[in-house]
């Protein structure tokens, strides 16, 4: 596994993301697919068959099996046949369906953590997957699909979890092949991975950009010049990464005190105040589940 990816799994743990599909049919007749809930994470999936992906102002996009859409923050779009059909359009199980039908997956992912804005702000308005570029691992989830979608009471709660992996993996690999900016250019850096990794570990410690710099056999100028290439600063990334921890332990009802000496504080009213400045929040708002 690469150092980007375990940092990707890093922030994955903290996010606790869930799938819920809300769609799992074979669409036959003259259907049409368009957005359930603005600005909410969602993904589609043709698991049988093909169809167009209209989005406003781009090109019509071709999605074929196995292909998958994923909206960050889910904007206008629409999924319709490849060719005009006749007839009514439909919504069968995959049993049941015509042999003309496309099965179509959609579902929406959720997350726990405040965490999942900035990953979100690091991906693209819509990111679509080609099931060419992902061949080590969808068919076997695919096949987890179609064999779950096809029995006689499918189980959504198998389908979420697929669609979980499904979701991972896509984030897997674009954070591989990008070079855009924000949270996953910074997991990309080798040159500052000994900080991150230091900060990760251990960020109860009273870092300081020397002491940062020093992991990476780097002068305290040098690192900071290096750092800011992500568009973040060491003392950032710092910050915003126990705060991110701070968010964990209070959802799991730690106490404040330990919560601040655990993150790098030494006492609940610096913590608090640093809490509020991330957050917008007091930490007993998200201790007590008021958020």
């Amino acid at each position: 596994m690469t150092y980007r990816t375990i940092m990707l799994c890093e922030l994955l743990k903290l996010l606790r993301l869930r799938a819920e599909v809300y769609h799992n049919a074979k669409v036959c007749g003259d259907w049409l697919i368009p957005e359930s809930e603005l600005g909410q994470t969602c993904f589609h999936l043709p698991v049988e068959g093909e169809c167009l992906l209209l989005i406003p102002g781009e090109k019509e996009q071709l999605l074929q099996t196995g292909d998958m859409v994923i909206f960050p923050r889910e904007t206008r779009h629409t999924m319709l046949p490849t060719k005009p059909q006749t007839g009514q359009q439909q919504h069968l199980p995959y049993s049941l369906a015509q042999d003309n039908a496309v099965a179509m997956l959609c579902g929406k992912v959720t997350f726990e953590h405040r965490a999942h804005i900035t990953l979100l702000d690091a991906l693209p308005s819509h990111l679509i997957v080609s099931a060419n570029d992902s061949k080590s691992w969808l068919p076997q989830l695919l096949t987890l699909i179609r064999r779950e979608s096809y029995s006689v009471q499918p189980n959504p709660l198998v389908l979420d979890r697929l669609c979980e992996l499904i979701f991972i993996y896509v984030l897997q690999g674009f954070s591989v092949s990008t070079n855009n900016g924000g949270i996953l250019k910074l997991y990309s850096m080798e040159k500052i991975r000994p900080a991150l990794e230091a900060i990760h570990r251990h960020p109860e410690r009273s870092w300081t950009l020397e002491t940062l710099a020093l992991k990476c056999n780097m002068s305290r100028t040098v690192f900071a010049k290096t750092f800011s290439q992500s568009n973040w600063t060491a003392m950032r990334y710092l910050t915003w990464w126990r705060m991110q921890q701070a968010w964990s332990l209070l959802s799991d009802g730690d106490i404040l005190l330990n919560i601040a000496f655990a993150v790098g504080y030494r006492s609940e009213a610096a913590f608090s105040r640093a809490f509020l400045k991330e957050f917008g929040l007091r930490p007993g708002q998200v201790r007590r589940g008021k958020v």
